[in-house]
């Protein structure tokens, strides 16, 4: 989820030169005040058991021996 939002942040806010660190804390604040208030939520697309099983070679479980 974090990865998802970092993507949406940089793309709808982070896209140009910001000249200081002020100006970005003012968007960043502006752009999350934003979200919360449209309360953006993720939309997943397949259940925890599912992703489990689609995901399995990139997160592998460790079975107790």
């Amino acid at each position: 989820m974090v990865e998802s939002e970092l993507s949406v942040l940089v793309h709808q806010c982070l896209n140009r030169r910001i000249a200081n660190m002020e100006t970005l804390e003012k968007e960043v604040s502006i752009w999350e005040y934003e979200r919360n208030q449209n309360r953006v939520c993720v939309d997943w697309r397949f259940r925890t058991e599912d992703a489990r099983v689609k995901l399995s070679k990139i997160y592998p479980t460790h079975q107790n021996k």
